[in-house]
């Protein structure tokens, strides 16, 4: 019996009075919500707006409601940036994080900066969930990459998530070195990562700039025509080919349009980083591609090289390498190369074609085609001979030999003409050459003409010839 009374003890007076109070205050708030008159009082950890209701150097007394002020200051009030306090007026609405209920002199503890933060947190979440990008600028770095604010907050950017732009440009072995330069500048990022509770923010460039190279690209696509000329960087590079960004957007160079020359991979003539013109040669709007050349912007120098080839010319050639399709031949002493098919090996049916030529052989071929736009020239061994071309033949010989002929018509010794007084047969006009035939008639002419000129030159030795040739009728003239 003794413990139960023990157990069950009334309770004291004040423990009545306690009791009763708190039912009252229970019935008093119960009241007050049932009359839609419930009192917002404030909670730690709790962000409300609040409005200023004095300045002092010291502090700042904020109204935060249900008749409740509460005070910024001490280190709170030193941490806000001196322009934005100088900007605070009274009756102005302001943000504040509620700190603490009661501080040892009972005021109720705000924060200004923690309520931006946790705003900025929030807008974080947001942007996350949107995946929106949004304009920033670099603050500052450390060894692992970039710090961006967004708002009171400092997000990180790891080196990984840099744009791939941004990191061609950067070089040194310290961070120092490598982002120091890149402190205020713009930048553009995603919210990636959001850690309120660990405050970790993490931040990519380069899923914000994938974004806006699809909203680039699509502009470009609408605008871009085939043979522009734009000047782009090259992004990366693969066996197949260059990837070039033009205005934001990328476009390939396959390896056939980077150079006229061959060559076994893009490395060979290009790097990233690389500021290239290019033409652009095809577009694909439906899958967003765009083609582009760089060697087109250049002269061909394989279309200078057989300017002097002509089709059915026949020409000297070296057999480089067989396939079972034909033989390759280097010609002459130009950086060329034909094919001779197999089917213009020979008349007689080939196999293949070592069974008629053999690498290093060097022979008589005909060109049979010349393809500019593939870069191809046709070769034939079995046409060298052909009737088909015999009249081709003797009208390329006739032009290859005129020029001789008439520079051995126009060379002539000064020592070898006549003087005029000699009237030599043997000079020929120098402007109107004369044909071996012309030239012994002329001799002729001449040659009577000279012969005339003697017998007028001399009558009276002639007739005195004459008269003693002549005998006297009158007899022996030593009579007389």
């Amino acid at each position: 019996m003794e413990e139960s009374k023990v157990l069950f003890e009334p309770p004291t007076e004040e423990e009545k009075i306690t009791e009763g109070s708190s039912e009252t205050q229970e019935s008093m708030e119960t009241l007050l919500e049932k009359e839609g008159l419930g009192i917002d009082f404030p909670k730690t950890g709790e962000t409300r707006t609040g409005v200023i209701a004095s300045i002092s150097p010291t502090e700042i007394l904020v109204s935060v409601g249900a008749k409740s002020e509460g005070i910024v200051g001490g280190r709170e009030f030193d941490q806000i940036d001196a322009e934005i306090r100088s900007a605070f007026e009274i009756g102005q609405e302001i943000p504040v994080y509620i700190l603490s209920l009661e501080d040892k002199n009972g005021n109720l503890v705000l924060s200004y900066n923690r309520a931006r933060e946790e705003m900025d947190w929030d807008t974080a979440e947001k942007l996350q969930e949107a995946d929106e990008a949004y304009q920033s600028k670099v603050i500052g770095f450390n060894k692992g990459g970039l710090l961006v604010e967004l708002g009171q907050l400092r997000g990180f950017v790891p080196a990984s998530q840099i744009g791939l732009s941004r990191r061609l440009s950067l070089s040194g072995d310290t961070p120092e070195k490598r982002y120091s330069e890149l402190v205020g500048e713009p930048v553009s990022v995603r919210v990636i990562e959001v850690d309120r509770s660990r405050r970790r923010l993490i931040l990519s460039e380069r899923m914000a700039l994938k974004e806006t190279r699809e909203s680039l690209k699509d502009k470009l696509l609408e605008d871009l025509q085939v043979g522009e000329v734009r000047t782009g960087r090259v992004t990366s590079l693969a066996d197949f080919g260059a990837f070039v960004n033009i205005d934001g957007a990328d476009g390939l160079v396959h390896m056939s349009e980077i150079s006229w020359e061959r060559i076994q991979s893009p490395k060979d003539v290009l790097k990233v980083g690389q500021e290239v013109k290019v033409e652009v040669i095809s577009i694909d709007r439906d899958r967003k591609r765009i083609g582009l050349s760089i060697r087109r912007l250049e002269d061909n120098p394989w279309v200078k090289k057989v300017d002097n080839i002509r089709e059915g010319q026949l020409v000297e050639g070296t057999i480089t390498h067989l396939t079972k399709f034909g033989a390759f031949a280097k010609l002459g002493d130009e950086d060329l190369e034909g094919l001779i098919h197999v089917s213009e090996l020979s008349q007689n049916r080939v196999e293949h074609p070592k069974e008629v030529v053999a690498e290093g052989d060097t022979m008589t071929l005909r060109v049979i085609k010349i393809d500019k736009e593939r870069q191809r020239i046709g070769l034939s061994l079995r046409k060298v001979d052909s009737a088909a071309y015999a009249d081709l033949d003797w009208k390329m010989l006739r032009d290859e030999l005129e020029p001789a002929i008439e520079d051995d018509a126009f060379e002539f010794d000064e020592t070898e003409l006549v003087d005029e007084e000699e009237g030599s047969a043997e000079a020929i006009s120098e402007e109107e050459p004369v044909e071996v035939g012309l030239v012994e008639t002329i001799a002729e002419e001449k040659l009577d003409e000279d012969q005339e000129g003697n017998e007028s030159a001399n009558p009276p030795e002639e007739d005195a010839s004459r008269e003693e040739e002549t005998p006297s009728d009158d007899g022996d003239p030593e009579e007389e």
